[in-house]
């Protein structure tokens, strides 16, 4: 009833309902950190703006698509979470809050990113998992201290080579695209620990034993016909994922030799 109750009052602006939506508001929390995630907001309550020195943000699960221009106004906001809303562009207002460490975009409706987004010059955390990016966002080069970039269950099909300046890269996940080929651009990335290309359309996997960083690479439900060689030590989940690499070089070899013995099988019958 709750809930029911909360989708009827999101439609009504009056103050006095948004009170109810975002409940009490009137002081800054001990841990400088407002959590207002599935209250079926449809704006921005503006008295969370006064939190001048509010460090985390969650908007999560709610019906936003657009945030107030007072926003900026968090100036030491490290966290915000937009997930799971209805924003079909990011809003420039969010492009302002230069201390923003990590930021949460997945599950909207985003199809590209503003180029003030690379002024987010601290920026090491971000999720754009589930949107509708056909291709990558260009200005993601630009985040020079991006640690962990989730680009999951988009329709993406290739990588820009910028992406290889991004040098505090550690992880990059890119499950559930449209990739063809194994990124060439990530085999240069040395410092990268986790691969995540699941669920894709690649063939055929160049090695990655010289990715010396590299701990975690996941590429099941791809129509591969090999699985990449890592180095030692190194977690691969996919098919043979539990073969040594010698043992997956018998396979294939003997898989080749198979194949070419029935070609030559149906060449003799032929004549």
């Amino acid at each position: 009833m709750g809930n029911a109750m909360r989708g009827v009052v999101a439609f009504i602006p009056s103050e006095r309902c948004q009170r109810f939506l975002a409940g009490d508001l009137k002081e800054m929390p001990f841990d400088r950190a407002v959590d207002l995630s599935s209250r079926q907001l449809r704006r921005l309550p503006i008295a969370v703006c006064a939190f001048d020195e509010l460090v985390k943000l969650y908007l999560s699960d709610n019906h936003l698509s657009s945030l107030p221009a007072e926003l900026q106004d968090l100036r030491k906001l490290q966290l915000l979470a937009l997930d799971f809303n209805l924003f079909e562009e990011l809003p420039a207002v969010v492009c302002r809050l230069s201390r923003l460490n990590i930021l949460y975009l997945g599950n909207n409706r985003l199809y590209t990113l503003p180029r003030a987004l690379g002024d987010l010059r601290e920026l090491n955390t971000l999720w754009l998992e589930t949107n509708c990016f056909t291709t990558f966002p260009e200005v993601v080069c630009e985040l020079s201290n991006l640690k962990t970039l989730h680009l999951g269950y988009n329709q993406i099909r290739a990588l820009p080579p910028g992406i290889g300046g991004l040098e505090e890269l550690r992880s990059i996940w890119l499950a559930g695209n449209q990739l063809s080929e194994f990124p060439s651009v990530l085999l240069e990335m040395h410092l990268l620990a986790v691969i995540d290309v699941d669920r894709n359309k690649i063939r055929r996997f160049p090695r990655l034993s010289h990715m010396q960083s590299l701990k975690l690479v996941i590429y099941d439900h791809n129509p591969c016909v090999n699985a990449p060689v890592v180095g030692e030590g190194v977690r691969r989940v996919g098919r043979w994922a539990e073969n040594s690499d010698d043992e997956e070089d018998e396979d294939l070899a003997k898989q080749g030799s198979e194949a070419t013995a029935g070609l030559q099988d149906v060449q003799t019958d032929g004549e």
